[in-house]
């Protein structure tokens, strides 16, 4: 089936919604368990390019306790892209049948809450799963436009850092890492020696090169989105992308190879050594970095928050250290088994079940009690705790997730250039025209 952009259905997604509502009962046994025998609970969430064989061995591990518990049988399906997510939860949500549960980026949530065809949560359904004190309340800033009016409920937290090298650095007299973007790139010169790079970056990921613009762009004073207004094509986000592809074409600081890569294969260059810095990174790298080759040689810090071109962030600047970044869970309207739903997502967020995803996966705790337990216990973790501090929301606008994809398809395009070392000022502009185009036609179709 054709995508088509969310925001176009959002009036027959949320009257399918509607008609569906009625459908939430799955069975009590009338002790607060919940009975599921002979049912399927179905479960959309991304997949784990890190850790593929820990995530398909969690998954089953869930299914055998969910299947204890309740007698119901757990059924994952994943996508693989911010694309295949979007698409995905549009044509489920237009046919009324799909995924009960839907494990989606915290980007994504106001794109699903503006259809209308997800279980706004009642005191109810927060008592179903725990509770709403029972998670970290930072993490709770996305998971819809107010408190009494929300959908998802938190899963995981992803602050965004950079990983750096501290031999590397020590070796080239630099005593700590940059704070401003201009420094960032001229250190990464310095570290450049050789098949040894100072930036370890994936621009053909399928979810992360965007956030590099939308952070530089913030802290330049751009939010990119403004109420129903669009700022894409503007100098700030110019500047954005013209330092973030300048690290392939003019300052040759990243493996040309990288033009092809994902985040795994970026990761994969820093822990073997060959890079000095890995930005955009969180605590689900420091698995992999703990068993390579630079183990107990690497350090996390904030990425920096001052825009290319300055050397301080300007007044209307934002302190944008990350997206507010993480993964939600929410229940559609339409599922038959919401009861099931809910008793999943309980487990899922329980204090244990938090600790042994974190174990796996390096996926902060939105559980509080699993994380203030880790922030006791990790020190190392310090600069991840303060970037969710520094965290900033992406717009709560049901266009987001178009703008999204517009903004990341300007690398998308842009790809044949990087590879040949050469980008020019006119085809980016062009292609900020395009994204802003696509950006101003959502808006402008959303409510």
């Amino acid at each position: 089936m054709k995508a088509r952009t969310i925001a176009a259905t959002v009036a027959a997604m949320a009257a399918l919604a509607l008609a569906l509502q009625g459908c939430s009962s799955s069975g009590s046994s009338g002790d607060g368990s919940v009975s599921g025998a002979g049912k399927t609970l179905n479960i959309l969430t991304g997949v784990d390019t890190l850790y593929p064989a820990e995530q398909k061995q969690w998954q089953q591990n869930q299914a055998a306790r969910f299947k204890k518990d309740t007698g119901a049988t757990l059924k994952y399906d994943t996508y693989a892209s911010a694309n295949e997510e979007l698409t995905k939860i549009q044509t489920s949500v237009v046919s009324g049948q799909g995924p009960d549960v839907y494990s989606i980026g915290t980007t994504f949530t106001p794109t699903a809450y503006s259809t209308g065809a997800f279980v706004k949560l009642s005191d109810d359904d927060w008592k179903k799963v725990g509770g709403r004190d029972r998670f970290v309340q930072a993490s709770l800033g996305i998971s819809g436009p107010s408190k009494g009016d929300e959908i998802g409920v938190p899963f995981a937290s992803r602050p965004f850092v950079m990983a750096y090298n501290t031999k590397l650095l020590k070796a080239a007299g630099i005593e700590k890492p940059a704070t401003t973007w201009d420094e960032f790139a001229e250190q990464a010169k310095a570290l450049t020696k050789g098949d040894t790079y100072g930036i370890a970056a994936g621009y053909a990921d399928g979810f992360d090169v965007w956030k590099f613009v939308w952070a530089m762009a913030n802290q330049a004073g751009n939010p990119i989105v403004d109420g129903k207004t669009a700022t894409i094509d503007s100098p700030a986000m110019r500047d954005a992308y013209k330092a973030y592809f300048g690290w392939v074409t003019s300052d040759r600081v990243v493996d040309p190879a990288s033009v092809g890569w994902n985040n795994a294969q970026a990761l994969a260059a820093f822990a073997s050594g060959k890079a000095a810095y890995f930005p955009m990174t969180t605590a689900t790298s420091k698995n992999t970095l703990d068993k390579s080759a630079v183990k107990g040689d690497y350090a996390y810090a904030l990425m920096p928050t001052v825009p290319p071109g300055a050397t301080e962030r300007p007044a209307d600047g934002r302190d944008a250290a990350s997206i507010l970044s993480g993964d939600n869970l929410v229940v559609a309207n339409y599922s038959s088994n919401q009861d099931l739903a809910f008793a999943y997502i309980k487990q899922v967020t329980e204090q244990k079940e938090q600790e042994d995803f974190y174990t796996t996966f390096g996926q902060l705790p939105t559980n509080q009690a699993a994380a203030t337990a880790l922030e006791t216990d990790d020190s190392t973790l310090a600069p991840l705790i303060a970037a969710a501090g520094k965290s900033v929301a992406t717009p709560f606008s049901g266009a987001w997730g178009d703008v999204q994809l517009a903004i990341t398809n300007i690398t998308v395009q842009s790809i044949p250039a990087l590879k040949s070392g050469s980008i020019s000022d006119d085809a980016i502009e062009k292609q900020l025209q395009t994204a802003q185009k696509a950006a101003e036609s959502s808006l402008k179709r959303t409510k």
